[in-house]
């Protein structure tokens, strides 16, 4: 058996710079990852057969999955017909912006490397995931990265500045394609991706915190007006500085001190289920 984790990411930004001939948008934007995991533990099954299974019963246990379209991706590509049980135990939020599926699917992708001693580099796994979503190639690798293209291209950055960060997620569900299909020229003016990635680089937090942008955060504060409260809430509790991670609803804010960072949680876990305090893994 074979065990992975499958961390949660977050934008520091994310920027749509236009709409590609393919339909999707081209990308620029500042992913890291967070100690906020799903477990997944992968098994060998003499039937060739995939068998997803989760305690959740909102977790979909077929191609739905992209968990599964990772299983069969590989399957597909090596010829191998030996099955393979997914076993998920989810942590991170569905539908949060917080690429939970994405990560499930890469945790995949790594543990089948290892399982049938594939020895695939990081790089053909991240292309494989590409194939899958968006964000899955990110997740593959972790840690920090400037993600381009429609996501895909995935350029490594380093640590970003020790902080806390506070996660809430409003108890609603948002599609991503109606967010994008909502976004204007208007929202599309307010990121600067170098500036962030320098702040990285030099380990300023003030400056991390001030760089902060989503232009999606508008477009999904527009339609749900419980992300514009929480986010208002957050800062108002004592956060440094407060995104939108994706397209919603999930946000975060940042602080360096851990007590303030336990004052923002108790502030909002009266009106919010999904509250974490974690830490950047990047």
């Amino acid at each position: 058996m074979i065990v992975e984790k499958a961390p949660a990411k977050i934008n520091l930004t994310l920027d749509v710079l236009h709409k590609r001939e393919d339909g999707y948008h081209e990308v620029e934007m500042i992913m890291t990852t967070v100690d906020l995991f799903d477990q997944i533990q992968i098994t060998e099954l003499e039937e060739n057969t995939i068998l997803i299974q989760s305690e959740k019963r909102f977790v979909p246990d077929d191609y739905r999955n992209l968990a599964y379209q990772a299983a069969e991706k590989v399957k597909d590509k090596f010829n191998i017909t030996k099955g393979v049980q997914i076993s998920i135990y989810k942590q991170i939020p569905v539908a949060a912006g917080l690429a939970g599926g994405s990560s499930d699917a890469a945790a995949v992708l790594r543990g089948l490397n290892q399982l049938w001693d594939l020895h695939l580099s990081q790089e053909q796994l991240a292309e494989m995931g590409a194939e899958i979503g968006s964000d899955v190639a990110f997740c593959v690798y972790g840690g920090t990265a400037l993600a381009t293209g429609r996501g895909e291209k995935i350029k490594p950055l380093p640590s970003p500045p020790n902080c806390w960060v506070v996660l809430a997620k409003p108890s609603i569900g948002i599609s991503t394609r109606t967010i994008y299909e909502k976004l204007t020229a208007d929202h599309m003016n307010n990121v600067n991706t170098n500036d962030m990635i320098q702040a990285i680089k030099d380990r300023h937090y003030p400056t991390v915190c001030q760089r902060l942008a989503n232009v999606l955060e508008a477009v999904t504060m527009d339609t749900h007006p419980e992300v514009k409260w929480m986010k208002y809430q957050m800062l108002k509790s004592g956060a440094d500085n407060v995104l939108m991670s994706g397209s919603g609803p999930t946000i975060f804010g940042l602080t360096q001190k851990e007590s303030r960072a336990e004052r923002i949680y108790n502030s909002l876990r009266g009106f919010c289920e999904d509250v974490y305090v974690v830490r950047m893994l990047g």
